[in-house]
């Protein structure tokens, strides 16, 4: 399978570097570059507030990115998108708005023990301030959570479910279909963090029934800055605000206030509009890739990597041995080397990975590691890159003296 798209990179021209981070963040197409330089070239004013050309201008430009991200996850309106900064802000934006008003003691929120932090630590904070109890979804070591441990841990007292529908360091999509229908048998809610999956196959919010669904701009080809959280309209009208200040207000006396509509009462201050034309020119993109092309791709880069990687005794891999259950995610140690030193012996040839915990201590302690090394690959990556990666993985060891 060839790949004609690296020419849209400028950052991957340097054919010296590999880039196998992508899970922390994307490189950008030239495309989004210019559809960025392009706002602030021509239309750049502040959105929502003025009555001339470029502020009008900019407002619709605003909006009809908004639109697009709509269309992009198939949400019923457009109104049902609030752009944050990124998915830690809007998994914020849910505890703390309608986390606090709906949340009371006693009751339980189910979170997997697989999560970000970022979807950890926010109901962590509620459960301290509301007396709920938290309760983890334990998956097998390949990532997979059994029907008997969702039916065990999903019940009566359940009022949320957290779980992210593709796993940052095992790349382990999830079936958030069916848990988001065993959590609202139980009146409960999901919040599925798709910052792994929007990226990376197609998203669609109403056949997963998702209650909320949030993923960042710059996972996916987008600016960093920019994120979107999507909730069921009923859910966010009935959700107070999070940030308070200008723009998500009708009327201010000295004594209250009225707030705007939904979206805009969770979109306090200006507003990143330049972000949200990056963003959408981001999903241009990919939708002109599509996503059985990249799915395609990344599943034949990962065999090629596992191969590899199998390959070389000292290297364990962490997860499924199915190439199509990394969503391009492949995590790994190697014996006897801390996964710092190898990302350090890695970037001496120019290759960049990520090493560490990634941010999910909880499934690290699960997996019985403190860090591990993570590749990250997506569809402007070659086999060429896989093979010289593999090539300085059968080093590592030598350069930390443990002899070839």
């Amino acid at each position: 399978m060839s790949n004609d798209y690296i020419k849209d990179f400028p950052i991957l021209q340097n054919r010296e570097y590999i880039y196998f981070d992508t899970a922390a963040t994307s490189q950008r197409p030239v495309q989004v570059m210019d559809a960025i330089t392009e706002f602030y070239k021509k239309d750049n004013a502040n959105p929502l507030r003025g009555l001339y050309e470029w502020s009008i201008a900019a407002t619709e430009d605003y909006e009809n990115a908004r639109a697009k991200v709509a269309s992009f996850i198939n949400a019923k309106r457009a109104s049902e998108i609030v752009f944050t900064r990124n998915t830690t802000e809007s998994l914020n934006l849910i505890a703390y708005s309608w986390g606090r008003t709906n949340i009371r003691k006693d009751d339980e929120i189910v979170v997997a023990v697989s999560e970000h932090h970022s979807n950890i630590l926010p109901w962590q904070m509620i459960a301290r301030e509301t007396g709920a109890k938290l309760v983890w979804l334990e998956c097998d070591q390949a990532g997979v959570y059994s029907d008997e441990e969702l039916s065990a841990k999903i019940g009566e007292k359940t009022k949320v479910v957290a779980i992210a529908q593709v796993s940052n360091v095992l790349g382990q999509p999830k079936p958030v279909k069916k848990i988001a229908e065993m959590a609202h048998k139980v009146g409960a809610v999901i919040v599925v963090d798709g910052a792994q999956s929007a990226p990376h196959m197609k998203v669609d919010v109403q056949d997963m029934d998702a209650d909320f669904f949030v993923f960042s701009g710059h996972k996916m080809l987008g600016p960093m800055g920019i994120g979107v959280l999507y909730a069921k309209q009923e859910l966010l009208e009935a959700m107070p605000p999070f940030l308070t200040g200008g723009e998500m207000i009708e009327y201010v006396t000295r004594e209250d206030a009225t707030y705007a509509e939904v979206p805009h009462k969770f979109e306090a201050g200006t507003v990143n509009a330049a972000g949200a034309v990056g963003l959408a020119a981001a999903i241009d993109y990919l939708q002109q890739v599509g996503f059985d092309y990249i799915e395609a791709r990344e599943k034949e880069l990962t065999a090629a990597l596992l191969e590899e990687m199998k390959a070389i005794p000292e290297v364990e891999v962490y997860g499924s041995e199915d190439p199509a259950a990394h969503c391009g995610i492949v995590t790994f140690n190697i014996k006897d080397c801390h996964p710092h030193d190898v990302s350090s012996i890695l970037d001496a040839d120019h290759i960049c990975i990520r090493a560490g915990h990634h941010c999910a201590q909880p499934l690290m302690q699960y997996m019985g590691v403190n860090a591990t090394c993570r590749a990250s690959l997506y569809f402007y990556n070659t086999l060429e890159e896989v093979h010289r990666f593999a090539e300085s993985l059968k080093k590592v060891r030598e350069e930390l003296g443990y002899g070839s």
